[in-house]
């Protein structure tokens, strides 16, 4: 409804992983060619790991872009709740195989034959799975099964696994080392700096058809870095309501004090003055917030009378 308003030919900050809003970080750049470069040498196993809302499924989608422009076969997997049979039956339909409830055994046995048509022809195959940190280990040992489909010296099938930090921790676990040894390239998302969240703002109203006035004053690009401390989704959550409520008052740029009336309303106010702890590993950060959280709950016991 603030399209015209501003200037706009579609709305900027939707949170649909559009590939053509893509904002390329050096990170970004670096996980893209990471995928890509595993991708093209056949290197079976490729993870991609990134905090929530750092943009994978973004990236996942100009990859897939990619990968249909090439004329690669793709399955994109992007429900991993699913058993052992199910997943074999969504992996076959999306990579668009036939596939009739017939026994495990016969399923493989003609996926590894299509693949072996791909290979003479001198084509591969690619399998993407995101959310991949809620994955079973039966599951995740499935697919480890799949790099087994391969050459005498090439894999058949190409494997994408993308999820948040929890993913490193599961394929940490004893049981699926085999599955962690097989992983060949490893890329990760990142928050975006201060200097990047205001040009990430820039190119999504470039990409939305802006005539390149400034929308959003200075003061506002602070605190939408402020509050999102560089998380892509949380910075197109406050600029999309920062528009809206800035249509509705017919402002015809953001200020800062509409960031802030924002922020307020999706209660990330709180959060303003806790440190980033961007720089320590995940499982590191959720281990400390345990145990501050214990340590808070202890004083409070403490302090009460009996």
């Amino acid at each position: 409804m603030y399209k015209k308003f501003f200037g706009l030919r579609e709305n900027p900050f939707n949170v649909n992983p559009d590939p053509r809003y893509l904002y390329m970080t050096g990170h970004a750049q670096e996980a893209l060619a990471c995928l890509t470069y595993g991708i093209q040498n056949r290197k079976g196993f490729v993870l991609l790991t990134g905090e929530v809302g750092t943009g994978k499924t973004t990236l996942l989608n100009k990859l897939l872009d990619w990968l249909h422009r090439e004329r690669i076969p793709t399955a994109f997997v992007f429900n991993p709740r699913l058993n052992v049979t199910q997943f074999l039956d969504f992996m076959m339909a999306d990579f668009g195989l036939p596939c009739e409830p017939k026994m495990k055994s016969q399923t493989l046995l003609k996926f590894n034959h299509w693949l072996l048509e791909r290979h003479r022809a001198g084509e591969t195959a690619v399998l993407v799975v995101d959310e991949a940190q809620n994955l079973t280990p039966q599951v995740m040992e499935e697919i480890r099964l799949l790099t087994n489909l391969e050459t005498s010296t090439e894999k058949l099938l190409q494997i994408v696994l993308a999820g948040q930090p929890e993913l490193e921790v599961k394929l940490s676990q004893p049981q699926l080392r085999q599955l962690r040894q097989r992983i060949t390239l490893r890329s990760k998302t990142h928050p975006l700096t201060k200097v990047e969240t205001v040009n990430y703002v820039a190119e999504r109203l470039k990409v939305a058809g802006s005539d390149g006035r400034a929308i959003f004053t200075p003061e506002a690009l602070e605190g939408v870095f402020r509050y999102s401390k560089g998380i892509p989704r949380i910075v197109n959550l406050l600029c999309e309501h920062a528009l809206i409520s800035a249509f509705v008052d017919q402002k015809p740029s953001v200020e800062p004090e509409v960031i802030d009336e924002v922020a307020r309303e999706f209660d990330l106010q709180r959060h303003e003055s806790e440190p980033v702890a961007a720089d320590l590993p995940s499982g590191e950060n959720v281990r400390l917030m345990e145990a501050l959280t214990g340590l808070a709950t202890l004083m409070d016991r403490l302090r009460r009378p009996e």
